[in-house]
């Protein structure tokens, strides 16, 4: 009995390793903020989801209360970086998959932990936001007043859950000094933000805006320890978002920081982790090599 009391605690600690080694991929969720999210208290919506517009794709909709999906590296292979990924969809849905869930796991098997944010997008009256987006497109300045607010809490959002996983960094297996964070379109504007006006609690680590939205609000100075940016976008993208890419690269090189940018020749918008056949298709590989280089592997 003696000899087995010795023992027992090793056991729990290999058991509870393994249990957790083989669920390193499990998704679970936190809340960002402490309570509501500031200025959305009196909202009584609930996330929804659309599985119908885009086949294979589902969009988040109507959320209020932002959340991070995290996806861990399992602990054998881990390098202890993590990744906030901020999904596009013009602010008024969240592309979950392509932009989302698609490169936490792609990261997974590179030894990066990842974070799926659900941030705050335009109030939806139906089921189909995609549909909405675009009649709502029709009435400009309709348009750009609903999503004025929405666009600075999304900011607001992108910002917390670099705090909130810088804080619980150690709980959560990540190093607190390797966190980046990434966006698409929309979401490529939280990462953009993210590189501007920070504090010690949420200065990424690194930033990766894949062709972004840059808000034409955001600070033009960029800090002296700014973090290294990687770009990709196509030039063949439909919302000639191209020239806001090169625009913040151009800030990073003329600040002396690191910066990469890839602007592919085809591509179009919003090309994500889907293979087209094109040029577009090799990003995420060139983002792996970059991250390397940067030490973050």
């Amino acid at each position: 009995m003696r000899q087995l009391s010795v023992f027992y605690p090793i056991l729990v600690t290999i058991s509870l390793f393994l249990a957790f080694a083989n669920t390193g991929n499990a998704q679970q969720t936190f809340s960002i903020w402490p309570g509501a999210a500031p200025g959305s208290e009196n909202q009584q919506r609930h996330e929804q989801e659309d599985r119908s517009s885009i086949p294979g794709d589902p969009l988040a909709y109507n959320i209020v209360q932002p959340v991070l999906m995290f996806f861990p590296a399992n602990p054998p292979t881990s390098n202890k970086t993590s990744v906030i990924i901020c999904p596009g969809g013009s602010f008024c849905y969240l592309h979950i998959k392509t932009e989302g869930t698609d490169v936490a796991r792609w990261l997974n098997k590179k030894g990066v932990s990842a974070f799926v944010l659900k941030y705050r997008v335009v109030h939806s009256e139906t089921s189909h936001p995609m549909q909405e987006k675009t009649e709502r497109a029709k009435d400009t300045a309709n348009a750009r007043r609903l999503l004025t607010p929405v666009v600075a809490a999304a900011i607001a959002d992108g910002k917390q859950a670099l705090a909130y996983v810088r804080k619980h960094a150690r709980e959560l297996g990540v190093d607190p000094d390797k966190i980046g964070m990434m966006g698409f379109s929309a979401g490529g504007a939280l990462a953009s933000a993210s590189a501007f006006d920070y504090t010690v609690e949420n200065r990424p680590d690194f930033v990766a805006s894949i062709y972004p939205y840059v808000p034409p609000f955001l600070s033009t100075t960029v800090q002296k320890d700014a973090p290294p940016l990687f770009i990709a976008a196509a030039t063949d993208d439909e919302y000639h978002l191209v020239p806001m890419s090169i625009a913040l690269y151009s800030k990073w090189l003329a600040a002396g920081h690191s910066a990469e940018i890839h602007v592919y020749s085809k591509g179009g918008h919003g090309f994500g982790m889907n293979r087209q056949n094109q040029p577009s298709d090799t990003w995420i590989e060139r983002f792996g090599d970059w991250m390397q280089i940067q030490g973050f592997l």
